[in-house]
């Protein structure tokens, strides 16, 4: 059974400036995960859904992006469950790197 994250990150940005900034950051996703990972994305409105492929696992995400916070839901599987707090605090302290305006670097 998947173990369930899920959490608010909070911006001010308005719905439409944050979904530009993940968009513009998600193929930078891999770059965070340790020991690397496949990762597939694809927008259904203001949902990114992802696939993350990492030691050994699938992992499914699901970004909804609102006016005033993105909500996050994650489903870790397997072993990856033991990891939930660890890994929850790792997103809360940098999900906000999605949310970085990377255009004026």
């Amino acid at each position: 059974m998947a173990q369930p994250i899920e959490l608010d990150l909070p911006h001010s940005l308005g719905k439409q400036e944050a979904r530009r900034r993940i968009a513009d950051n998600i193929h930078r996703l891999s770059d965070h995960i340790p020991g690397g990972a496949t990762v597939q994305s694809g927008w259904t409105g203001d949902r990114l859904d992802l696939g993350i492929g990492a030691m050994g696992e699938q992992v499914q995400c699901s970004l909804d992006v609102q006016e005033h916070k993105v909500h996050l839901k994650l489903a870790l599987p397997g072993m990856l469950g033991m990891f939930s707090g660890a890994i929850a605090g790792v997103l809360k302290s940098q999900g906000g790197l999605l949310l970085e305006d990377r255009s004026k670097s």
